[in-house]
């Protein structure tokens, strides 16, 4: 049971809720993405036109979004450890809320891109923040727990940006799905509410501030000298590609279920309301199913890392994810079965990202923690950006065929086969102290 003193519960709670808002406003736009992009579009909602360019625009969208994260966790990871955890924290918190809502106002892509960039960044930026504040609160002998917990709040943050969807798109507006994705974005600015709770409870860790007073300004360079580029290099490899198969295969839950929705409904011969609530719904148990499973994927990180080590606890997720994605994309299942399939996705793919916030700042000195785990959790991000544009293009090429997108996210299960190949270069961090 972990073990946290009043203060230290106060801080994990900030960060628990900054990254779980961080998911909520990341992840909005997928779910309205299928309404979103054929309006600005001019095109019919559920013509094979907006559904090709849907999956086009879904790729091209998630791909610079994710440069964007990787710009700001770059940027402002030497931020954070030079002015503060704190700080950071609330000013990123603050901008993807703005950027994410003002995405509801747009009348065209290129706007849209602009918002969405502006979101990226602080979403980038946030993270190095938070897991950095964490580590450096929490006990030693808690890092693990407590670093889990923290990734806790993702597939919750993405059952609230499910929930959201479902009570906007899928009840109060569904007869006007033009118009309901804008509403739904709106909330997007509910975090930069929880900012200001950060500058009123929490204040800079000592073990930051005894090292910041001192310490000459972090450099990006430094992560990458002869004495930390092992630690670097695998951190850069086991994000890489836990965050290819993500992206690849979460970027477009939204968009593979609307598809087997919109069959279906073609099949019931049901009418445009009936057609857009079925969507809306099996868009629900997709992303629930998936949720579902990375919730409990991330809280099985902690006894695998503490009594296996870490070296193979990123094996067992690596292995098991190749195993989900072949069986839910190449298998000949039903369509809601795939919905449920979706579990096993979660539970994999999406489970191991609950390592990073322990893993991570337990490979960096106290100078340079939120520089080295901001870059190596983000600027994977730019290779990954490859994914989900490659899938939405092919997928698109194939006029939003559902069984092309089938295909194609199948091949996404190759990415975590790589990963095992890769294991010789993890460095295990088991048992040890976070470097000062």
């Amino acid at each position: 049971m972990i073990k946290l003193t009043r203060y230290q519960w106060t801080v994990l709670a900030a960060a628990w809720l900054g990254w779980g808002f961080d998911i909520f406003d990341s992840l909005l736009f997928n779910y309205v993405a299928p309404n979103a992009i054929p309006t600005l579009l001019g095109l019919e909602l559920g013509s094979a036109a907006a559904r090709a360019e849907t999956l086009y625009w879904t790729g091209v969208l998630t791909a610079i979004f994710l440069l964007g994260w990787a710009a700001g966790g770059v940027l402002f990871g030497p931020i954070s450890d030079r002015f503060g955890r704190r700080k950071v924290l609330m000013w990123t918190m603050v901008m993807y809320a703005v950027g994410t809502a003002a995405c509801a106002m747009v009348t065209n892509i290129e706007q849209l891109i602009l918002c969405r960039i502006v979101a990226s960044l602080g979403i980038g930026g946030e993270w190095a923040a938070g897991c950095a504040l964490v580590a450096e609160v929490v006990p030693e002998d808690q890092r693990v727990e407590a670093g889990a917990l923290l990734y806790t709040s993702a597939p919750l943050g993405l059952f609230l940006a499910t929930g959201v969807n479902s009570w906007i798109a899928g009840n109060l507006l569904s007869d006007n799905p033009e118009f309901s994705w804008r509403v739904v974005l709106l909330f997007g600015l509910v975090p930069a509410a929880f900012a200001f709770v950060v500058r009123l409870f929490i204040k800079e860790p000592e073990r930051w501030k005894s090292i910041a007073a001192t310490a000459a300004p972090a450099r990006l360079r430094e992560i990458f000298s002869p004495e930390l580029w092992p630690r670097t290099r695998s951190a850069l490899l086991m994000t890489l590609v836990a965050l290819l198969m993500w992206w690849s295969c979460n970027a477009f839950i939204p968009v593979v279920s609307a598809n087997l929705a919109q069959a279906e409904a073609a099949l019931q011969g049901l009418d445009r309301n009936a057609a857009s609530i079925l969507i809306e719904s099996w868009k629900t148990q997709a992303t629930t199913f998936f949720n579902i499973g990375g919730l409990i994927g991330t809280l099985l990180t902690i006894p695998i890392a503490k009594k296996l080590g870490r070296r193979p606890m990123f094996a067992i997720y690596f292995a098991g994810s190749a195993i989900a994605l072949m069986s839910t994309f190449g298998l000949d299942l039903e369509p809601q079965t795939r919905l449920y399939m979706y579990f096993f996705v979660g539970l994999t793919v999406f489970g191991i990202f609950g390592s990073f916030t322990f893993y991570l700042p337990e490979l960096f000195p106290t100078r340079l923690r939120a520089t080295g785990s901001g870059f190596c959790y983000n600027i994977g991000r730019v290779i990954a950006a490859g994914g989900p544009f490659l899938v939405g293009s092919i997928a698109a090429a194939g006029a939003g065929d559902p069984s092309v997108v089938l295909r194609t996210l199948f091949m996404v299960g190759f990415v975590p086969v790589v990963g095992l190949l890769l294991m010789r270069w993890v460095i295990e961090t088991r048992g040890q102290a976070m470097p000062e």
